[in-house]
């Protein structure tokens, strides 16, 4: 059953920065019904920091009642053209927020953004404002928590590592079809035996990486497995989990074929999917979707291992996804970011949304 609803939000801070807070309001599209409020304090933050927390707010109601189709209206100019793609996100305290907020947007299947005045945007403006007095909104559902305070980094220090979550990212060693550049996705291939001498080196490197590893989470194909145990093995029989989530982008019709035999069989489908991370291959699976489940599986590995460093044994598809989320990068990122097989990425992640991306495709092992 399909729910199509409007999310009003708003945000504002009392100094800018300053004490903030922010207010959503859920309306069903169709009868204009109030669904949930949402308001909250977000402490002493910016004005763009309360309306980006505002924006996550509402999603998250609006996920919480089930809605599949959603139009969020804002008065931030900022916030809702940056969110439709618009506008770059210079300020970099913002685009763990807005990495949030589009996690979110990924879970629905349309969201459409719009702007619309302050006088029409009145609900959620009164809500940010009881935030701001230090009222916390109740709610039929329950609240979701707010958003920590996001600052604008004043150096160029690196955050603390005392609460960092480390995942470091491998990709799965070799296999004939990697060797011979062809579309690899589903299809079950075990690794070669240079992708076999591939994995144990890279499990070497991540050893001396990470002496004290949690665990090894692998998708549940036999390239990444073997590559998983291996890792597991030279780190001291730590843990090996599959995560399903991690699997590889099912290229469908491609499955086994070479770029060049794609362009020349399927050249307007292959000009479609290279525009748009909302096309698929015919009979596969869009990167727009792997990315939703990506977000999924890296949320839950995240929850589960908080504060630990754990390696995460993947795919090209899925490791460049997690990269982009990680950098804020448009989708261009995807077509322009090479990754050898068993090479190694780290990323840092904080409970209060902060990245860090502390290397990408380490191959040094592998010379």
């Amino acid at each position: 059953m399909s729910l199509h609803v409007i999310v009003e939000a708003d945000g504002g801070s009392r100094g800018n920065p300053g004490p903030a807070g922010y207010g959503a309001v859920v309306f069903e599209a169709a009868t204009g019904q109030v669904l949930a409020e949402r308001f909250d304090s977000v402490g002493v933050a910016t004005n763009n920091v309360a309306e980006y927390s505002g924006l996550i707010a509402g999603l998250t109601a609006a996920g919480e009642l089930g809605a599949t189709e959603v139009d969020v209206r804002m008065d931030s100019k900022l916030v809702v053209e940056q969110m439709s793609g618009r506008w770059r996100i210079k300020n970099p305290g913002l685009r763990p927020l807005a990495a949030t907020a589009a996690g979110l947007v990924d879970t629905f299947d349309t969201v459409r953004f719009s702007w619309i005045p302050r006088e029409k945007n009145k609900a959620a403006d009164a809500l940010a404002n009881k935030a701001m007095d230090g009222e916390r909104s109740v709610s039929p559902i329950a609240a979701a928590p707010a958003p920590a305070p996001v600052e604008t980094p004043r150096s160029w220090a690196p955050p603390s590592m005392a609460a960092a979550t480390r995942m470091i990212l491998v990709r799965h060693g070799e296999t004939e079809l990697t060797a011979e550049k062809r579309y690899s996705g589903r299809g079950d291939v075990p690794l070669s035996a240079h992708g076999q001498e591939q994995a144990e080196a890279a499990a070497r490197r991540v050893a001396a990486l990470a002496p004290g590893l949690a665990a090894v989470i692998t998708s549940p194909l036999a390239r990444c497995a073997a590559t998983a145990a291996e890792i597991a093995r030279a780190a001291g029989d730590v843990p090996v989990l599959v995560e399903p989530g991690f699997i590889e982008c099912d290229f469908g019709d491609w499955e086994g074929k070479s770029f060049a035999e794609v362009r020349e069989n399927w050249p307007e489908e292959m000009r479609r999917w290279l525009d748009s991370t909302a096309v698929a291959p015919p009979g596969g699976e869009s990167f727009k979707a792997v990315a939703k489940r990506i977000r999924g599986a890296r949320a839950a590995v995240l929850a589960a291992h908080e504060g630990a460093t754990i390696a995460v044994v993947s795919h090209v598809s899925p490791i460049k996804l997690l990269l982009q989320d990680a950098l804020a990068a448009s989708d261009a990122f995807l077509h322009r970011l090479y990754l050898e097989p068993a090479g190694i990425s780290i990323v840092d992640s904080w409970p209060d949304g902060n990245v860090a991306v502390r290397t990408v495709n380490d191959t040094a092992h592998l010379a």
